[in-house]
């Protein structure tokens, strides 16, 4: 069988439901991405935004990990310019609270927002 690592698991008398970490990583990166004030992700290997507008790795800004039924999230931004980055941190954070705890029903631990620039230009 599979490994079990990298899997939201659900088992009841009827069978069982998998949901791949890849599939909250997208959620978690919708949520953000329909914050105001978010201009994209960054991503490590210097890629631009064409991929975010292209919903091609767009959750390449972001890491997530699973322990003992709760998901912690690290999401890597680009912040627009002319917003309170602190309060585009906070929207994130309840943004995607809600989505996967609404979407997938597991527990959300942390959501550690990393602001790792800003853009210049409104995407919006």
């Amino acid at each position: 069988m599979g490994e079990q690592k990298g899997y939201i698991r659900t088992a009841d008398d009827k069978g069982s439901i998998n949901i791949s970490e890849d599939v909250v990583a997208i959620i978690a990166a919708n949520a953000t991405a329909e914050v105001e004030g978010v201009a994209g992700f960054h991503h490590a290997q210097g890629k631009d935004l064409t991929n975010m507008i292209a919903k091609r790795g767009m959750s390449k800004g972001i890491k997530l990990s699973f322990a003992e039924g709760v998901v912690t999230f690290d999401i890597y931004i680009i912040a627009d310019i002319g917003y309170c980055v602190n309060e585009v941190g906070e929207k994130v954070q309840k943004a995607i609270i809600t989505a996967v705890e609404d979407t997938v029903g597991a527990k959300v631990g942390e959501v550690n927002v990393h602001i790792c620039g800003v853009s210049l230009k409104k995407s919006k």
